[in-house]
């Protein structure tokens, strides 16, 4: 039951480490330099202190003496002179668009405000999703210091009529000298821009296009080739499924570009019926995290254990090898056979013969769920091809190459034979949206514009057909490969026009117009694959020769902020804490904790609530990584480690935001899993984690989380005292046992009129993906503060989500009554931490209509609103932060600095394309000031003054907030529980539902459902 189980943020906590101990019951973890603020009496004398500062000092403890005045700076706005005819001021337009980087594809909306963007919002009338990098590619747009302005020719400006000029020359004299050239781009996906490729080759025969994925999924598209004969990636309707198991693939992260929607689809409590979900893998994942049932083992028993999963599915005796997990095969295997066409299984291993694998276990299940005829166009790279074209570029036998938005010098592992072969080209182009090492070394560069200022088209999937339309003016002098190409091809059409000529084949008699406004469009599916013949004992025979177990294994994988790295240089993405870890602006290999105990790796906390960890050397087929920082990973398998893509990079980015080691120099031939591998500790000095897993946080407290299997959610009541899966906290009140939220010590609000906001958050929907928090960001002007202030718990997040591990295992109480030491208990707690049950919470403002923070302001500068938002007048504080001490939940943020315009937190607040970004409906905040979650109160009132303008009620569900709009999955729903017709109205009242710590009374307005696991027990 939910009662006995113990939860955790960090291994520190499993030791009963008394700095933890410490830290969790300090706020405050520094002592305040007062003296820097008062000095001597001789710096008295000569200070600019204010009285006011003075005041604060006296009046309100030590705590505010270093802080400056509170008040903003004073500025001038200047009017529209001539109002565009298209802009309202202080009004949101909305354009529906499509994002396509080459990594990450998404049907999107965005919000712009005086003809800038300044939010990305998944368009989920498209079906639309977004992860937390969709979310920032809009601060990207803007990122001044990585975008190309101009065409150049080494580190000359040049015109664009020149380029032309002398790119078309060269072009010409190599096709007569029939001299190969290759056209390098990434995934693009893009019908038009298939066809302008297609004809640029035909105006040029010796041209040649390959497609480059940095991270690669070139097995599964080679597998579904070999199989289906189309190169394409399979689709997954995960809602269809009963039983999914998946050896490896992060399917609520990136594999395929994610399926975290269809997945929660299937898995709703209330309708009685969820998919069951085992996941077998090595790294700690965020699918794992949210399985049902994790299995843990190293990467080359994955590929085994897939194998016999084969031979038990099927009755076939392929070869393979036997897995410390084979007895769970078995029965996955039984599973799987019972759901039959429900069934699906998934390998995330970028192998060739282990995804034809998992067709063949499709294939012989007749599964439903995977969908091989609207098949996915996201992932195009040909691993094979890309080789190729290293070996000819380095052999000399590539006279020419241009390149478009892709950075082989940085993530090819074999970059030095790639950078050796560019210098013998003839001809080097790079076209690109941002400077890159690829960039620096070619002939030409030529700037891109970003997705927020194309036009163009995206076939995500075979239905479903995007168009992508600019939302800003271009900011440089960019123009887009598509009139770069045309232009070289000698056609005189712009690419607007030839994207309508080309459309009109797609869309048939549905408008351009209309597909525009709606930023996409659904396509018949009219293809149908079969599957051929496979000799499937020959694939088992290659994979068993492939796969060469060693002590230590290498699993590379994409984190979920920062992706392949294309958005390195986006602080709010760098400053975006890990899911799994909780650690930002790095990357670093995980170790199980047996390996590290072994290997003598450690994460010491230190009484700041900072985290630091040991150096290690990692050789993996002759090529070492040194001083790689180690974490060490809860849930990761014995003999294997993980290490991150995405950052080392150094070309063109700010000096903050060079962190990280590059994983890219590891990933031979785009194997995902590397053999042979040793590691070794370095001795030197420490590493400092940016980790927030032990900073604010309420472990130790009693029902943080409540969870509950399929089973006791359907056939125990909730509210059962002994056996309940939702206990309500009681107290004693006239030497009677009742419920706690019927006895208190104020007076309720009156609720009677007007609206009463309440946000529900479902922990089974969930999945801790991070999309909301980089949306709170960007809707909120939530400052980035880097490295070192989030270190030591000073990040501004509004919006957290907190990793809980938790384990079965007896409470103090239990453990006392049955004899056990705290040292057995503790070691009963590192047993099960070598594979531990994982839950997310999301953990912002909580609202309370109780609010402790509210009764303990000596200024009032926190206050209780008629419509149940806890609100923070900004110019009222002054920053005593005794709100903070009092917050239960530890939600409140302190602005130590002010961190815009201060060249000591250079990020986008520090120039003038970054404040594009800012929301103006919502204030900078100043230096000494505290802030967190407002509940979005500029957005509610927008909608309240929207339905009076229009003479109306508000609609039904109409209320939103960056955080609910963001949500992919549906697990954050807002709205008034005045209207009984709202959503969140019945799910207040719902018997998931429940407070966090709602024995304190504190009475939030932000309520929580219980999350339920399905077991395999229903």
């Amino acid at each position: 039951m939910a009662s006995n189980k113990k939860y955790w943020k960090s291994v520190e906590e499993l030791k009963d480490s008394s700095v933890v101990e410490t830290l969790s019951k300090n706020e405050f973890v520094e002592e305040i330099p007062t003296d820097d603020f008062l000095g001597d009496k001789e710096t008295l004398e000569n200070s600019s202190t204010s009285r006011r500062d003075f005041l604060k000092y006296v009046g309100f403890t030590t705590a505010a003496a270093s802080l400056a005045a509170c008040e903003g700076p004073v500025r001038k706005s200047i009017p529209y002179v001539v109002k565009p005819e298209d802009t309202v001021a202080g009004v949101a337009d909305w354009y529906a668009t499509t994002m396509a980087d080459g990594y990450d594809f998404a049907n999107v909306l965005v919000k712009t405000r005086e003809g800038r963007p300044i939010q990305i919002m998944p368009n989920k009338e498209a079906n639309g999703t977004t992860n937390a990098r969709v979310q920032a590619s809009v601060l990207s747009l803007y990122d001044e210091a990585l975008r190309l302005k101009e065409p150049t020719k080494g580190s000359t400006v040049i015109s664009w009529a020149d380029a032309d000029k002398e790119i078309g020359a060269k072009l010409n004299e190599l096709k007569d000298a029939n001299q190969p050239v290759v056209l390098l781009t990434g995934t693009m996906a893009s019908p038009s821009t298939d066809k302008i490729i297609s004809e640029f080759t035909t105006a040029y025969p010796n041209v040649e296009h390959v497609v480059y994925d940095a991270i690669s999924e070139s097995g599964a598209a080679d597998a579904f080739e070999a199989m289906y004969g189309k190169r394409a990636l399979p689709n997954y309707d995960l809602s269809k499924a009963k039983v999914i198991a998946s050896f490896g693939a992060d399917f609520l992260g990136d594999f395929h570009g994610g399926f975290e929607k269809s997945y929660i689809a299937g898995r709703k409590p209330e309708t009685g019926h969820m998919s069951y979900h085992v996941q077998v893998e090595s790294n700690m994942s965020l699918t794992g995290a949210n399985a049902d049932k994790r299995v843990v083992v190293k990467p080359s028993d994955q590929v085994f254990a897939l194998l016999n999963l084969y031979n038990a599915v099927t009755g076939a005796n392929v070869p393979s090898k036997a897995t410390p997990v084979d007895a769970v095969v078995k029965t996955l295997a039984k599973d799987l056979r019972k759901a039959g066409s429900k069934a699906v299984v998934l390998t995330g291993l970028n192998d060739k013969n282990a995804q034809l694998i998992a067709l063949a276990i499709n294939k012989a299940l007749s599964s439903d769920v995977i969908d091989v005829n609207n098949t996915l166009n996201t992932r195009q790279g040909n691993d094979a091809k890309v080789a190729q074209v290293v070996a000819d570029l380095k052999s000399g036998k590539v006279a020419g190459l241009i390149t478009y938005n892709v950075d082989p010098v940085y993530t090819l592992a074999n970059s030095v034979d790639f950078s050796e072969g560019l210098k013998k080209a003839k001809l080097s182009v790079a076209i690109s949206t941002e400077n890159s090492a690829t960039a620096m070394a070619s002939e030409f560069v030529l700037p891109a514009p970003h997705y927020l200022e194309s036009w163009g088209d995206v076939m995500i999937s075979e239905s479903n057909f995007g168009l992508m339309q600019p939302t800003i003016q271009p900011l440089f002098n960019t123009r887009q490969l598509q009139d770069t190409l045309l232009a070289w091809s000698g056609n005189s059409t712009k690419y607007y026009d030839y994207l309508k000529i080309n459309s009109a084949a797609i869309l048939g008699t549905t408008s351009w117009n209309t597909v525009l406004h709606d930023g996409s469009f659904n396509k018949e599916v009219t293809t149908s694959n079969t599957a051929g013949d496979v000799d499937i004992n020959a694939v088992a025979v290659a994979l068993n020769k492939a796969t060469k177990a060693s002590a230590f294994e290498l699993n590379l994988y994409a984190k979920g902020g920062m992706g392949d790295g294309k958005q390195a240089n986006n602080p709010w993405l760098q400053e975006f804490p890990d899911p799994i870890t909780r650690a930002a602006w790095d990357n670093y290999l995980t170790v199980s904790m047996a390996d590290a105990k072994t290997l003598g790796f450690e994460n010491p906390v230190k009484d700041n609530g900072a985290i630091n960890g040991n150096y290690a050397s990692v050789t993996v087929n002759g090529v070492t990584l040194k001083n790689v920082p180690v974490m060490v990973q809860p849930g990761q398998a014995n003999g294997s480690i993980g290490l991150a893509f995405g950052y080392g990079k150094l070309a063109g980015l700010k000096e903050e935001m060079q962190v990280g080691v590059n994983a890219y120099s590891l990933y031979a031939n785009g194997n995902n899993v590397q053999y042979n591998v040793s590691i070794e500790r370095t001795s030197g000095p420490v590493h400092k984690f940016a980790c927030t897993q032990v900073q604010k946080t309420i472990a130790g407290r009693h029902d943080i989380l409540k969870e509950a299997t399929l089973k006791e959610y359907l056939t125990v009541d909730p509210k059962d005292h002994k056996n309940g899966w939702n206990v309500p906290a009681m107290v004693s009140y006239d030497h009677q046992e009742v419920e706690a939220k019927s006895i208190d010590l104020w007076d309720e609000h009156n609720r009677e009129i007007g609206h009463h906001f309440n946000l529900s958050i479902d922990l089974t929907s969930c999945t801790g993906c991070g999309a909301c928090v980089v949306a709170c960001h960007a809707e909120n002007n939530v400052p980035v503060v880097g490295k070192n202030e989030v270190r030591v718990g000073r990040d501004m997040h509004w919006l957290r989500i907190d990793r809980y591990y938790s384990s079965e295992v007896e409470t103090r109480e239990e453990a006392k009554e049955l004899g056990l030491s705290r040292a057995e208990m503790y070691s009963a707690l590192e047993t099960e931490a070598e594979n531990p049950s994982v839950t997310f919470q999301p953990m912002m403002c909580q609202h309370c209509n109780h609010a402790p923070c509210e009764t303990v302001c000596p200024v009032a500068a926190t206050s209780h609103g008629r419509q149940g938002q806890n609100q923070m007048a900004y110019n009222r504080c002054v920053g005593t932060r005794y709100c903070a001490n009092n917050c239960p939940y530890r939600v409140r943020r302190f602005n130590w600095f002010n961190y815009a315009e201060n060249k000591e937190f250079d990020f986008n607040m520090n120039n003038e394309y970054g404040k594009m970004v800012l929301n103006p409906d919502v204030v900078v905040r100043s230096r000494g000031v505290m802030e967190k979650c407002s509940m979005c109160i500029q957005m509610t009132q927008a909608t309240i003054l929207k339905a009076k303008k229009e003479g109306r009620a508000v609609n039904k569900d109409e209320f939103s907030t960056a955080c609910s709009s963001a949500c992919t999955t549906g697990a954050m729903v807002f709205g008034d529980v005045n209207n009984k017709k709202d959503e969140v109205a019945a799910l207040a009242e719902d018997k998931r539902a429940f407070h966090v710590l709602d024995y304190l009374q504190t009475k939030p307005n932000v309520v929580y459902q219980v999350k339920v696991r399905n077991t395999n027990e229903a």
